[in-house]
């Protein structure tokens, strides 16, 4: 019997993430990994926020789905593959609704549940993680033979680069949203190798447009704005 996940369990489509930050992301370390029909892929990954691991899944039709995880997150499911591996091996019948063994990660504003489950296609371990602020799960399903293997691949990696998510002590400015009419702006301050900046990013439907200023620039980029804003008032007491 194969481990696939039936057609039931597939992955729903992931929802499309806005990217406004330009944090920079640094690849350190990846590993690919065979699983029957499938192929995964762990990047370690680093950016002004510190390191974490993202798991992205591609099935036989090419479809993709992917997780991100903190290295503690990471650090906390590999220990919970190996007791769904334990579990795994012990199994005799499973019960009716083909819910096998079930855990729940919590990082922050982000959830991850872990779903060992059986249906007539096989056994499959199905892991989701809740997306912040709302929208769908993005989740992957791991073939039980192969939880070993992904257990192992993940156990080099935090070896490797450790379990600690090494959140920088200065956190820069939190991030700033407005809506004007029917458009969206987000103000994000982010950092690369060039220095901090930035980035303001004009929303409207599917249409998306940002600028990006350097912080040795903010100063003078206000003074405009404060201009044109005294200009505009005195204006209006006429």
């Amino acid at each position: 019997m194969s481990d696939r996940e039936s057609g039931d369990e597939q992955q729903q489509p992931q929802a499309q993430e806005l990217d406004v930050t330009g944090s920079g992301e640094q690849e350190l370390a990846t590993r690919t990994l065979h699983i029957q029909s499938k192929r995964f892929y762990l990047d370690v990954k680093q950016n002004r926020r510190g390191r974490f691991i993202k798991v992205a899944e591609v099935g036989a039709g090419g479809k993709k789905s992917r997780l991100l995880l903190a290295m503690s997150s990471a650090a906390e499911f590999r220990d919970y593959l190996t007791d769904f591996t334990e579990h795994y091996a012990s199994l005799e019948s499973p019960p009716e609704d083909g819910k096998l063994k079930s855990e729940t990660i919590v990082k922050d504003n982000r959830r991850y549940y872990l779903d060992l489950k059986e249906n007539q296609r096989g056994r499959f371990l199905r892991v989701s993680q809740t997306i912040p602020r709302g929208g769908p799960r993005s989740q992957i399903a791991i073939p039980a033979q192969g939880m070993i293997e992904f257990r192992d691949a993940l156990t080099e990696l935090l070896d490797e680069f450790g379990t600690d998510d090494q959140e920088p002590q200065n956190e820069l400015p939190e991030s700033r949203s407005m809506r004007v009419e029917n458009k969206m702006f987000y103000f994000d301050v982010g950092s690369n190798r060039r220095g901090v900046y930035l980035r303001v990013s004009e929303v409207r439907n599917n249409f998306r447009t940002a600028v990006t200023i350097p912080e040795r620039s903010w100063a003078r980029f206000r003074d405009v704005l404060s201009e044109f804003v005294d200009k505009s008032s005195l204006k209006d007491t006429e």
